[in-house]
């Protein structure tokens, strides 16, 4: 994802937001952690990331998909 576009949560309706975030979470499918979360409690925590803008949506426009990075 060389090019892509950040698009403010805000600018989302609730149910793309949520769709978006789910998707993120659980595309991986399996969790190695020592602790386990639910998963409202694991979008809960990605919403606060990106309230705090420490992560972001970044739309590829070559692609048409979005993805959730995490700034450096």
């Amino acid at each position: 994802m060389d090019e892509y576009i950040e698009v403010p949560p805000e600018k989302l309706t609730a149910e793309l937001l949520q769709a978006i975030i789910e998707d993120f979470i659980t595309r991986e499918g399996t969790d190695y952690g020592h602790d386990e979360y639910s998963l409202e409690e694991k979008v809960a925590q990605v919403r606060l990331q990106l309230n705090e803008n420490k992560a972001f949506i970044a739309f590829d426009s070559v692609t048409e998909s979005c993805t959730l990075l995490i700034r450096d």
